[in-house]
Formats: C-alpha cells, structure tokens, sequence
C-alpha cells in the first residue's frame, strides 16, 4: 500500500563500503585512505589474485584469524581482478599521492639534518603541493604537517568512492572487515551514495519513526527494483524496547564491547558506539533498546572497533552531538576524528583535557587517555568521567596503567568515581598490523612486536583503581562476544593470558573490597 506507515526491520544492517572494502577512519580519511589504498589494500589483492586459494584457506584457519587475507572463492576472482583494475585506473591520482608522501618523508630523512627547511619545499613531489608544511621537533626530527582541512578539499578526497550494502542480519560471522571486500549479492541492496548523504538519515530514522516507502524511495533515489529490495528491510510495526527510556533515577547499560549507555530521564550519553542489530537475540541489548535521543556519543579513539560506522549511520539523525577527542593537527598517524565525521554528515565537537559537555541530568568530562597506540604521537584519544544522576563513572576504554600517577590527577580534578570501565586486552597486536600501511621505513618484526595495541593488565588495572579510588571496576569484553567477530577477529579461552590478566585483577579487586566484573551480554546498573 503506498501510504503505508513502515519500520525499519530491527535486523536491518549496513556496511558502508569504500572501493568495495569496508569504510573505517583510515579508509575515509584521505591522507591515510591514499596509503592504505596504495600500500595495503591493492598489494594484498594481487597477492589474492595469485593464489585465490592460499587466501581462502588462510580465512579458515583459526591460527590466522585476523590476518590479511582475502576471504572470497576463487570462482569469484575475476570480479576481483576487475576491482583491482578500476581502482589502478580510478585511483591512479590517489595511489600517486600516496607514493608521493613515501617520497616527501625519504625526503626529509636524507636533506633534514637540522638546517633551514625551506630550500625542500621545491622538491618535494608536486602532489603535496600546497597540502603540507615541513616542520622540526625540539629534537632536529623532521616530518611533513598535512593541512588536513585542505586535503578534504582536494582531489585526493573522492566520495564517488562511497557506497553501502543494506541487508538482514545474517546470524553468521561475516568476513574480516581490514581484509576481504564486499562484492555485489543478489540478497544485499547496494547504493552508490556517500556515507553523508540525507537519505540515510531517513531511512535509519524510520526505527523510531515511521515513514512510506515512497517517501523512502525518493530521499534515496531508488529505482523499482531498489524499492522492492528496500520493502524487504521494512516492517509495519516497530522492533522498539519498551523500556528504553527511564522515568527516575540513573541507569547503565552494557551493550558490548566499549559501548555503555548511561541515562537519567531527561537525557542519554552513548559511549564507542558498537551495537548488534539482532533484535531476536534475548543474551544483549541491541539497538532496538536505545533511547529515541541521545544527547551525546563519545568516542574515546580512532581504532576500528571504538567508532564503526555501521552503528553510527545508523543513529545520525538521532544524536545531538559526537564528542571526539581532538587531534594533533596534521601528524600522519593522527587525522584528526573531528573532520572525518563531519565530512560524515554528524554534529561534532572536539575535545581537549577536561573540557565538559553537559546534558540533561549531568555533564562528561573529557579526561586523559594513556599508551595502547603503539608509541605513536597519536593525541586524539580521551577518556571521559560522566556524572549523572549523583552517581558518577569513569569511561576508561583502552587507556592503559602504565603511569598511574596520571589517574591520581584525575581523582584531584573530578573526585572519587562510583564505577570505573577498564580495557584490558593486554597483549594487542603488534604496531604493523593496524599500522602498517602508514609506515614508509621499515621496521623489524621484533621492533614491531615490542610496540603492541595493549590496555592495561591486571597490575596495572590494580595501580588505575588503586589512583582513582572508585567504588567498582568493570572489564569490558574485548572481543568476545561472536557477534562483532567480522571486526574483532579474536580468539580467546580461558587459558588465554588475558583472560588470566582479568581474573587476577578480579581477584586483587575482591581482596581489596571492591566490587568487579567481566562485562558480557547484557549488563544493567541502576539507582
């Protein structure tokens, strides 16, 4: 019926594709999509290309599990040599800008030797003309300043390379998100539009608000096949929770990984936004039980896990404002949070140390975020403190223990949190597996291995607590849960040394009299 007021389906997913691989932060923002696109991306569809069935049984063995292979039959390698032929063709200009910083950097390391930069600027490869500025540290360390804003504008930031898939959730892991590109499928309703654009915004509302699937169809520019497609993902009655608002009090949710959603009855903050859209799952919470507003979502950091498009597209339209923290300014293993989701179509604010952010019925703090980066200057990483309802908690995400002293400064500014969260994947990966792409000198393997993704483990979580001085420790699940495998790609048992790390700091927790926790599934404080 034409007029027929519909729903979104509660299992209604979508993957935002760039060149046909999952979109993250270093696949958007163009500095870092150019290299990962030239560096990472392209090489490992070659090598696919030359053994399609080294890949596919690399994808299937548990041992190399998050690895880089590409996970498609080899009866559909000819679509992927047609890929990597569009975008050598396509992207020529961005594989180019990507050689060219190689370039610029071997520049500075050969002719920066402590005197006078200007001389390099005319020899720098024309592609970063006008993008860059060479600069020293106090130390005579030279490197390349990329003026971000400028690079958005450029050719370089192509949004013709933006498309998404919408589908049902399939009940089934999907493939590896960093690795295996997302060819077309007769049960996937594609669209060749940016992340940003409005129609959307529409669609994704239509969980909270219905609409027609006219009305659909014209904000997203579908042809009949499309809508039929599209009428597929709809249904008459909504999927909503009935208890996804509150009328007194305080409440916390866990909704997985590092996402908490914290309440009071007039206003809801929504932490690393990771959510499952399995609505017939009775073990978690899902999107069907977020609030119809939330005032502010906090992203803690840039890693791939911690701000996922598929859960933020989904609530554009809902959110009055992303919190994020703020960059360096230009360094190439730090672009800056604040652009990409405002190029995204969000409402962004950046954050410094301490800045606060109030909403109805309490206000964040932005507070310090330590190590977990490998060692790089990576600066646009925060924790958060957030008081609602007289009670108060400390959002610690990866933020690692290994200064301690830090978290007693915390506790002097803000006072003695009632709830600390706490990452504890203490043995990540090592610096080239997410890094790699960014890296034009060579390291060791050992080198690499020394500089690990890694939160804090059980001693150091033990020095956190033992500085703030908050009532009860949580540890996030890191991973565990089956349905964020297709970003997660972990393994763990309960020989595991992490898994060994949480239960010593539980135990230390329990010694000390405080109350702790291993988050999983569905998780609820409320006063």
């Amino acid at each position: 019926m034409p007029d027929e007021q519909l729903f979104l389906r509660s299992k209604a997913i979508i993957e935002p594709l760039v060149d046909r691989f999952y979109g993250w932060f270093h696949t958007v923002a163009p500095v870092q999509a150019a290299m990962n696109l030239a560096f990472l991306q392209v090489p490992m569809l070659e090598s696919y290309l030359q053994s399609p069935q080294v890949h596919v049984a690399a994808s299937s063995n548990p041992e190399l599990r998050g690895g880089f292979f590409v996970n498609i039959p080899e009866e559909a390698s000819s679509q992927v040599a047609e890929l990597l032929d569009e975008i050598k063709r396509e992207r020529a200009g961005m594989l180019r800008f990507a050689e060219a910083i190689a370039e610029g950097q071997e520049l500075l390391r050969t002719n920066a030797t402590g005197y006078d930069l200007t001389p390099l600027y005319p020899k720098l490869p024309p592609e970063l003309g006008g993008l860059v500025e060479l600069a020293y540290d106090t130390d005579n360390q030279a490197a390349l300043r990329f003026i971000e804003p400028l690079v958005y504008q450029s050719p370089v930031y192509m949004e013709d390379r933006q498309s998404v898939q919408l589908s049902l959730e399939p009940g089934v892991e999907r493939p590896f998100i960093l690795s295996t590109p997302r060819l077309p499928s007769p049960d996937v309703l594609e669209l060749k539009i940016p992340f940003r654009h409005p129609g959307l915004e529409e669609l994704f509302r239509t969980r909270v608000r219905p609409t027609t699937l006219g009305h659909l169809r014209e904000a997203l520019g579908l042809d009949d096949a499309q809508a039929a497609q599209l009428s597929g993902l709809l249904a008459p009655e909504p999927s909503l929770a009935p208890d996804r608002h509150i009328e007194a009090g305080g409440r916390i949710r866990y909704l997985g990984h590092a996402c908490l959603l914290l309440q009071t009855p007039g206003g809801a903050v929504l932490t690393d936004p990771f959510i499952s859209a399995d609505g017939d799952a009775d073990d978690r919470y899902t999107l069907d039980d977020l609030p119809d507003f939330i005032d502010l979502v906090l992203i803690t950091h840039g890693h791939q896990d911690h701000i996922v498009l598929e859960t933020l597209l989904q609530l554009r339209g809902r959110v009055g404002t992303v919190v994020v923290p703020r960059s360096s300014r230009g360094n190439l293993e730090d672009p800056s949070i604040g652009l990409y989701l405002k190029h995204l179509g969000f409402p962004v604010l950046e954050a410094d140390d301490y800045d606060e952010f109030p909403f109805p019925g309490g206000k964040v703090v932005a507070t310090p975020f330590l190590g977990e980066h490998c060692d790089l200057d990576i600066r646009s990483k925060s924790t958060y403190w957030v008081d609602l309802a007289g009670r108060s908690a400390f959002v610690g995400a990866d933020s690692s223990g290994i200064d301690p002293a830090l978290y007693r400064y915390v506790r002097r500014h803000l006072g003695t949190a009632d709830y600390a969260f706490l990452g504890m994947e203490c043995d990540g990966a090592p610096l080239t597996w997410l890094y790699q792409a960014l890296l034009t000198k060579p390291v060791t393997k050992k080198m690499s291995s020394s500089r690990k993704l890694s939160g804090s483990n059980a001693e150091q979580a033990a020095a956190i607590m033992t500085e703030l001085g908050a009532g009860e420790a949580y540890v996030y699940a890191m991973g565990e849960e089956p349905w964020l495998g297709h970003v997660m790609a972990t393994t763990y048992n309960e020989d595991t040394y992490q898994i060994k790390q949480i239960e010593e700091f539980m135990t230390w927790c329990a010694d000390h009299g405080i109350k702790s926790g291993h988050l999983y599934g569905q998780q609820e404080w409320r006063w």
